[in-house]
């Protein structure tokens, strides 16, 4: 048996299929998980990828659903984003905010009151850190920034339109979306 082959055997036999992490996977901080099975019950991931950009990695995603519970547009969920590099809140508001005017959200006097709500929510990350979304239909969005709260926002219209950037179907990233939505061919 050639060397390569036996030290790659070795390293799947020391590691194992139930311990090596998905691609893009990104856990639910302990501190937040309370909170969102509080809103959802149970959670479990359903995809999970990788954002690039001109080949550079941005961030890891992953899609959290009630446990036994399809995604659905109508039902709670959360999102945890992991950034691999620096990136200021001021750039993800304005960035979000560009996104959702692309997606059709062109009421301008309404993205102006969303951007003042995001920068609350939204603060400068470094790389390796996390934050994570919970959209609670009818009610709005929580977030937390490495398992510490940094807002609520009670705009249902506003968190709809946020986490749009991601899952809706005229997303700029409909690869890392299909990966989110773990393939299911999921309701547009």
């Amino acid at each position: 048996m050639p060397v390569i082959a036996i030290v790659l055997l070795g390293f799947w036999l020391q590691v194992g299929p139930a311990r090596a992490a998905l691609p893009g996977h990104v856990p639910l901080p302990e501190a937040v998980t309370a909170h969102v099975q509080a809103v959802t019950g149970a959670m479990r991931p359903l995809g999970s990828g990788e954002m690039r950009w001109f080949g550079f990695k941005v961030y890891d995603a992953a899609l959290w659903v009630p446990a036994g519970a399809a995604w659905s547009e109508d039902t709670a969920f959360a999102l945890a984003i992991r950034y691999a590099r620096d990136i200021e809140g001021e750039r993800l508001v304005d960035t979000s905010i560009d996104e959702m005017r692309r997606m059709g959200f062109a009421d301008e006097t309404r993205l102006a009151r969303w951007r003042e709500m995001l920068a609350r929510a939204l603060p400068s990350v470094a790389a390796g850190e996390t934050l994570v979304g919970l959209r609670q239909p009818g009610a709005g969005a929580r977030f937390w920034h490495e398992g510490k709260p940094t807002a609520a926002l009670t705009d249902p219209d506003l968190a709809r339109a946020f986490f749009a950037i991601w899952l809706d179907h005229r997303t700029r990233e409909p690869g890392l979306r299909e990966r989110l939505l773990g393939s299911t061919g999921a309701a547009e």
